[in-house]
């Protein structure tokens, strides 16, 4: 059987016999198709599990995201690349391969994405051929069109656990020690501010989302992204804003910094910014200044010092002020920086956690507090390590004293 021109066949077929195929219901369109296919068995002889492939395939072609449909539905698939309708890429525990799945044709691809980016008002053609959107799943996704992209249109579906990961699942994971996550609660309960940075896919959403379940269930959270991803379940009190895009006027748009100004009218404890990329930068800091203590955010970089430098680019590129003006906002603002990376195994780790302790000589001082530690590899190239207590102390002790925590004398030192 050649698969893919039998499913071409049928579905053309019921394209022709099926002129209102939009007001059909579901459940009428696959027994369209279970008929068709039934007939189409009986007269080649297939196998119950033939059978039961083409009728799945043949129905997401029509009412779910066609050959990308049973790789959505794949929990164990972490990322789907289609870099165009020949080519499709997935990442599955940790490791990048092709499968051998194309859409018929870059038409169809096409279709397929405004049926998602229309699902979340979102809008992308050619002349505005870039947009974030996401799945009913709060799977993210990226959308490049052509002529931006040569060799067809690009789809990047970055994939979400069901059920979101807590801070046992990455304990277990070795992605951070006990020691560090329970430290880590106590700062997230007596309102530190922190901010994540880490490179791509080293987990910053996720840990994001893992201390926002930390809050206290008595206090109000607003959470601030461009596309909806953080599943915060310990607080009732949850306000979720997500930017919009300008519509095809140019008008509408609504930006981040739209959005942390609005949120501080909305009577917040904390404010989540899911990721800040470029002035917004200054709103959140400003933000977390103003009496807005236990926010958190993240922002993408290779290392802590990297990070606190792009945050420079980003209040830079908002307002015009001197570095050391900036320097100093920064060191107000933020408490402490944790850093995640990806390591070369594939690994996601939380590989230091820093307090902000002031401004020395224009430069933002760190206190850091863990580092990852690495020992070498296993034969397999499983990177040997942990996280470990660097011996110094939390010198800004004041925000745990006021909510009566304590934070040092039951740390261990390396």
């Amino acid at each position: 059987m050649e698969t893919e021109k039998v499913i071409k066949e049928l579905i053309q077929h019921l394209r022709e016999t099926l002129d209102l195929m939009h007001s059909i219901k579901n459940d009428e369109l696959r027994e369209y198709v279970e008929a068709a296919v039934f007939d189409y068995a009986s007269e080649h002889k297939l196998k119950s599990s033939e059978i039961k492939y083409l009728v799945e395939r043949i129905y997401n072609a029509f009412r779910g995201y066609d050959v990308l449909q049973p790789l959505i539905d794949d929990r164990s698939i972490t990322e789907i690349m289609v870099n165009n309708h020949k080519e499709v890429f997935i990442e599955k525990d940790g490791s990048t391969s092709q499968v051998d799945i194309q859409f018929e044709s870059e038409q169809k691809l096409e279709d397929i994405i405004q049926a998602i980016v229309s699902k979340v008002d979102r809008v992308v053609n050619e002349s505005s051929p870039i947009v974030d959107a996401r799945l009913h799943d709060g799977s993210r996704v990226n959308v490049v069109l052509p002529p931006i992209a040569l060799k067809g249109p690009v789809m990047t579906i970055r994939k979400f656990p069901e059920k979101p990961l807590m801070i046992e699942d990455l304990i277990e994971k070795n992605s951070i020690s006990k020691e560090a996550s329970e430290f880590l609660q106590k700062l997230v309960v007596s309102k530190y501010n922190i901010f994540i940075g880490g490179g791509t896919g080293s987990g910053k959403t996720t840990f994001l989302n893992v201390l926002s379940n930390f809050i206290p269930q008595d206090e109000r959270i607003i959470t601030i992204e461009d596309s909806a991803e953080l599943q915060i379940k310990s607080v009732p009190n949850l306000v979720s804003l997500e930017t919009r895009n300008a519509n095809t006027e140019g008008k509408g748009e609504i930006s981040i910094r739209d959005l942390i100004k609005s949120s501080l009218r909305m009577r917040p404890d904390r404010i989540i910014v899911g990721e800040v990329r470029g002035a917004e930068a200054l709103d959140m800091l400003q933000a977390m200044n103003t009496g807005h203590d236990g926010s958190l955010s993240t922002g993408h970089a290779n290392s802590t010092k990297d990070m606190l430098s792009r945050l420079e680019t980003m209040v830079l590129s908002g307002a015009s002020l001197p570095v050391e003006v900036i320097r100093q906002q920064i060191s107000s603002s933020i408490d402490i920086m944790v850093h995640l990376m990806r390591l070369r195994d594939n690994t996601r780790k939380v590989v230091a956690i820093s307090e902000v302790i002031g401004v020395e000589n224009g430069e933002v001082l760190l206190n850091p507090l863990y580092e990852f530690v690495e020992e070498g590899e296993t034969d397999t190239g499983k990177v040997i390590g942990e996280l470990r207590a660097t011996g110094n102390d939390l010198l800004n002790e004041t925000k745990a004293q006021l909510a009566g925590i304590s934070v040092n004398q039951e740390r261990l030192s390396g």
